[in-house]
């Protein structure tokens, strides 16, 4: 099985990062776009609007919103016995509200790689533990 177009594309923009002090990363900017909150900075969260570049990118609709949470209900659930890569992972933060989105590249019995923007402030390869886990999804 191929991977989804969408995944292709994140993959496509790993290494794009926050810019240190007063200027900005106008990709991260062009990602901001993506999303309601139209966001004019790289230090704005930006894993939902780097989610939401991506599908739309691929002719695929996303959330239009900056919250990582939004995810939860877009798409169909999917179970972690299912998992493939490209799909759509939702973790927990500090607060309810709070999370990071991004896109399932690999995973091990207890954690899952995610390629997603605002890693380390840049696009990247990091696991997360499937403990955080609030959600798997995958387009309609």
């Amino acid at each position: 099985m191929s991977n989804p177009s969408y995944f292709d594309v994140a993959m496509g923009e790993l290494g794009q990062r926050e810019v240190v002090g007063p200027e900005h990363n106008p990709r991260i900017l062009k990602y901001h776009q993506h999303t309601s909150l139209k966001a004019q900075d790289d230090e704005t969260p930006w894993c939902a609007s780097f989610v939401n570049w991506c599908l739309e990118e691929a002719c695929c609709e996303g959330t239009h919103s900056a919250l990582a949470r939004s995810f939860v209900s877009w798409g169909y659930a999917v179970p972690l016995g299912d998992i493939r890569v490209g799909d759509i992972v939702i973790f927990s933060r500090t607060k309810p509200w709070q999370g990071h989105v991004g896109f399932v590249d690999d995973w091990t019995e207890n954690d899952v790689r995610v390629l997603g923007g605002n890693q380390s402030n840049a696009v990247s390869l990091k696991w997360y533990p499937f403990s955080r886990l609030v959600g798997i999804r995958r387009p309609k």
